[in-house]
């Protein structure tokens, strides 16, 4: 199929926070600039490829159980159901990166579970050692995506594969116990969660922290990229008071802080944060780094 946005879209950035990581088994960017993604929907497995052709279309294919799936999905995961209407830039830094990158609009996946694996195994953890274990589980426990995808390409592990997993590969996999309690907790009501992307907003959001382990970052985090959710900021994260205090004050913040600088901007706080995201603001490094852990050694 093919698909004409009849808005400005930057793919690369809209596609970014969906990526965990250059080696994100699930989403891939090959050598001839396609973009491949997978997933599962209620329908199946699927694997998703997009490419921009230079007419501005873009041109899409999917293949698996959940193709027709995908493809119905591509507009709203490029961002055609985001409305910014209402949005201010109180702070110069928000309006010079919005300036910047009129492409850049919150897309959403559709898929509650897809996103909420990988927002658990980055709860109190390094990037470093999320994206491993991700890619870990995602090798052991994900099917090959369907389809003439790149090698190595998976689709994330489902409800059943996680309450599958035994403890030793659990500990394999750099998980500990509280996360991978949250995930087992979480996949037992699985089919009861994707009705949040529905709810949207704060009601989704609130339905998702019903279940043990999962806090206001991780709900903020799954909402970002599920259903596009532009005012869920990841409240507790150790990057974005920092990000957002040094692009917008010039100093860093707490949570509190956070809240009072980004309280002009509601209800699309995200959006904001994203944009400073965008435009490559990042937190100041002081110090040495921190060890990584690694637990298959514990």
């Amino acid at each position: 199929m093919r698909y004409r946005p009849p808005f400005p879209l930057d793919l690369a950035a809209v596609l970014a926070p969906h990526r965990r990581g250059g080696g994100d088994p699930c989403l891939r960017v090959d050598e001839t600039g396609i973009s491949w993604l997978t997933g599962n929907t209620a329908d199946g497995a699927g694997t998703l490829a997009l490419r921009r052709c230079a007419d501005g279309e873009i041109e899409a294919a999917a293949w698996g159980p959940g193709a027709d799936r995908l493809l119905e999905g591509v507009p709203a995961l490029l961002g055609a159901e985001d409305d910014d209407t209402g949005f201010v830039s109180h702070h110069d830094a928000v309006a010079a990166a919005r300036r910047r990158m009129p492409g850049l609009r919150i897309g959403a996946t559709g898929r509650v579970w897809d996103a909420l694996i990988p927002a658990v195994l980055e709860q109190k953890v390094t990037g470093y050692e999320a994206r491993r274990s991700w890619r870990e589980l995602c090798r052991w426990f994900g099917e090959p995506a369907p389809g003439p995808a790149p090698a190595g390409l998976r689709v994330p592990p489902t409800p059943r594969a996680i309450m599958s997993i035994v403890d030793w590969k659990w500990h394999r996999a750099g998980v500990d116990l509280a996360r991978r309690r949250t995930l087992i907790f979480a996949a037992q009501v699985a089919h009861r969660l994707a009705r949040a992307a529905e709810l949207g907003g704060a009601e989704g959001r609130a339905l998702l922290r019903k279940v043990p382990g999962i806090g206001v970052w991780t709900a903020a985090e799954v909402a970002q990229r599920a259903w596009g959710d532009a005012d869920a900021v990841s409240f507790g994260d150790f990057h974005i008071p920092a990000v957002v205090g040094h692009a917008l004050l010039g100093e860093p913040l707490d949570d509190a802080g956070l809240a009072e600088v980004l309280a002009p901007y509601a209800p699309q706080r995200q959006r904001a944060v994203r944009y400073l995201e965008a435009a490559g603001f990042s937190r100041p490094r002081f110090g040495p780094r921190h060890p990584v852990r690694d637990y298959r050694a514990m």
